[in-house]
This record gives C-alpha cells, sequence and structure tokens, in this order.
C-alpha cells in the first residue's frame, strides 16, 4: 500500500472506478479532472491525506507539471501514472472539421504526452516508476466509423511501446491497455461525441454507430471494477506485459486482426521480397 498513484480523467468512467478502488485498499491517490468540483463530487468524501484532487489542463503543460509538483510535495513520492483521460469521436474524416481532429489529438495524445513528459524527471531520478496508458482495443483494431478516434489511440499504443524499450534501461516499466467495451458512461453524452458535420454518403456509419450507442450503452461486457483490480495487480507484478487487452471483446478483435495480417503478410510475401537487391 506504499505506492503513490496519479490518476488523469478520474471523474468518470475506469478512472474513477480505479481511484475508488485504491481508496478503498488504502492508497494514496492523486486524481485529476477538468473539474475538480466534478471530481470531487464522484469520489465522494474521502480521507485528506489519501487523496488528492487537482483541476489539470492535460493540454497545458504548464497545468500537468504544477499538479506532479503537487503530487511530490504531498505525499513525498509518484510511482504508478495512469494516463486514463480520453474522449472518442465519431464520423467518418471527411466530416470531421480540423477544430475536431486537433482537439481529439490534443487530448487523447498529446494530454498523455504532456503527463509523461512531465514525471519522466522524477522517474528517471528514482530509477523507478510505471506508466500505464489507457489506448483502445480501436488502437488495435481501427473501428468502422472511428478512423480518427482509432489513429489518436493507435499513437497511444506505439508511444508506449517505444518508451517500453527506451527507458526500460531506466528502471521505468510500461503498459499500454487497450480496453472493450466497459460498463461506464462511455457512451453517453460526455465522452463519445458524433461529429458535427454529417455528409449523406456516410450514413451507413451513422447508423452503425448509433446502432452500437443503442444496443450497447449500459449493456457492456466489462466490469469496471475488475479492470481496477487488473491495474492495481500489474503495478505490483515484477514483470508487467508492454500490451494488454481488457475484455473478451478486445480479445477476441485483436486475434482476429492478427489472423487477417498474418495471412495478407503471407499472400504478398512474395511482393515485400521483391524491392530488396539481389547481391
Amino acid at each position: 500500500m506504499d505506492k503513490i498513484w496519479y490518476i488523469t480523467g478520474a471523474s468518470k468512467g475506469l478512472g474513477l472506478a480505479l481511484v475508488n478502488k485504491l481508496l478503498e485498499k488504502g492508497y494514496k491517490v492523486a486524481a485529476t479532472s477538468r473539474s475538480r468540483s466534478a471530481l470531487e463530487k464522484a469520489v465522494g468524501s474521502r480521507n485528506e491525506e489519501n487523496f488528492l484532487s487537482l483541476e489539470v489542463d492535460l493540454t497545458n503543460p504548464s497545468s500537468v507539471a504544477a499538479s506532479i509538483k503537487a503530487t511530490y510535495d504531498k505525499f513525498g513520492k509518484l510511482d504508478v501514472v495512469v494516463n486514463n483521460a480520453g474522449y472518442g469521436i465519431g464520423g467518418a474524416l471527411e466530416e470531421l472539421s480540423d477544430n475536431e481532429i486537433e482537439q481529439s489529438f490534443d487530448v487523447n495524445l498529446y494530454g498523455t504526452i504532456n503527463v509523461i513528459k512531465g514525471v519522466l524527471p522524477y522517474f528517471r531520478k528514482a530509477k523507478a516508476g510505471y506508466l500505464m496508458n489507457i489506448s483502445s482495443m480501436f488502437g488495435f483494431y481501427s473501428g468502422y466509423g472511428w478512423s480518427v478516434y482509432s489513429s489518436t489511440k493507435f499513437a497511444v499504443t506505439g508511444l508506449s511501446e517505444g518508451l517500453a524499450r527506451d527507458l526500460a534501461p531506466l528502471g521505468i516499466k510500461v503498459t499500454t491497455i487497450a480496453p472493450g467495451g466497459f460498463r461506464t458512461n462511455f457512451l453517453g453524452d460526455s465522452a463519445v461525441f458524433p461529429s458535427a458535420n454529417i455528409i449523406d454518403d456516410y450514413n451507413g456509419i451513422h447508423k452503425a454507430q448509433e446502432e452500437i450507442i443503442a444496443t450497447l450503452a449500459g449493456k457492456q461486457p466489462g466490469n469496471p471494477e475488475k479492470a481496477a483490480e487488473v491495474m492495481i495487480m500489474l503495478a505490483d507484478h515484477p514483470n508487467p506485459p508492454v500490451h494488454l487487452c481488457l475484455g473478451s471483446d478486445s480479445y477476441h478483435l485483436a486475434k482476429d486482426k492478427i489472423k487477417t495480417f498474418d495471412t495478407e503478410l503471407e499472400e504478398w510475401k512474395e511482393i515485400s521480397f521483391s524491392t530488396d537487391f539481389k547481391d
């Protein structure tokens, strides 16, 4: 219970489930949200010695740096960082405005980068630390109508994989977590946003996304409390994975993609090899 945690996007979803589970177990937690009052309302009455609520703009490196410093000032150290904040943006690429695309990358990717860059000097000094970056099953398998959201999460996955290699010699561990559908409010109004612009030629995408929200909201297979338990277990594991699918749906999508990709590789192997010099 001596590990200190820092969790972004903690006022709802998997972030909130993790904060609550950690506090129940007696851990000390710093948690961020765009609204401190919303975070404190969601978490409820807690022991102030163990909980630090932080209002942070993750797209602002100075705001992030101040929150990390506040965590060290209160708790004296930091062991586990969970980059959980993010939201979904649905629609065809052509429908999405430059502003919608940029905001999605700002929160889902650059917010994660800002936190990592802010905490790495402390982790390097300690020669220890653990980064958990929450990607998505759509960060490995790009979903129909989710090309921009998937691209932000693919970037988080690639960033994490590279960091795992870069930081291992410094004693710092990295895991990218790809959750499937969890029974949170992610499919609600606060975490998934359709494109403001609509092009009729993409009605297939619109209908598919409406169907997903109508049929899955509140019926997702994943249990947020079980996900929180897994993340706590990972923090204590001597050799955590670099990639982890959470949920049977995430696992099966990954397996299907790997099978399809392997088939495609072999089908086009001769063409792949044909571009080498024949010395």
